[in-house]
């Protein structure tokens, strides 16, 4: 509670300009993280976890397309109405996270992209439930989204961010900064919009990055 309150006012400061930028913090080492993929069964098996990772999510203020009230069915819907058609037809890639028995955390990589830009993918939903934070959760989903993106062909990611620890995590995994939109989404628990910052990453070419 302390550090999600030191997070919030660090926020607030640096908003108002009177705040230090935040530091990215090294994560604590963590053995048995383990990082699969789901498909459309998957999801279903795993259904109840994952929702409740996002109801968490949102609830502690992550800005993810959601705002309150937002309960655990609404959750449920997003998974089966907006994700699983995308498993099923073979243009998204989900990824969770398990520590010990539990489902910790989730990444998305969108491959429905136009014709026009085959080489491209769009990383989403990076959800870490508040109880796994700040244990390489996060960086272990995002090394491994990277590795799918290149056995799928696609050499270059992009993705956005509302907060500056999700920033400061990409730039540590060589994302850079393509620009800032201010004022693009709403909060999810308070009537007060906020900027997002767009990202992207070049991969490097490898010999076992053949589409599948």
């Amino acid at each position: 509670m302390n550090a999600t309150r030191n997070q919030r006012r660090q926020r607030r400061e640096r908003r108002e300009g009177v705040a230090k930028p935040i530091p990215m913090q090294k994560p604590r080492p963590l053995e048995g993280i383990e990082i699969f993929r789901l498909d459309g069964d998957g999801l279903a098996q795993h259904l109840d976890a994952i929702a409740e990772i996002l109801h968490a999510c949102v609830h502690e203020g992550a800005n993810v397309g959601f705002v309150l009230p937002f309960d655990l069915n609404q959750a449920r819907a997003f998974w089966v109405q907006k994700i699983a058609p995308g498993l099923t037809a073979n243009t998204r890639i989900l990824l969770a996270a398990k520590v010990g028995a539990q489902v910790a955390g989730t990444v998305q990589l969108n491959l429905d992209t136009p014709p026009n830009q085959p080489h491209r993918a769009d990383v989403s939903k990076l959800l870490v439930h508040p109880k796994y934070r700040m244990l390489g959760v996060g960086r272990a989903l995002m090394q491994q989204i990277e590795s799918y993106g290149l056995r799928a062909g696609r050499r270059l990611l992009t993705l956005d961010t509302a907060t500056d620890i999700a920033e400061n995590l990409y730039m540590s995994l060589g994302y850079e900064r393509a620009g800032h939109i201010p004022g693009y989404a709403r909060q999810p628990n308070e009537e007060r919009f906020v900027g997002t910052t767009i990202m992207y990453k070049a991969l490097p070419d490898s010999p076992d990055a053949h589409p599948e």
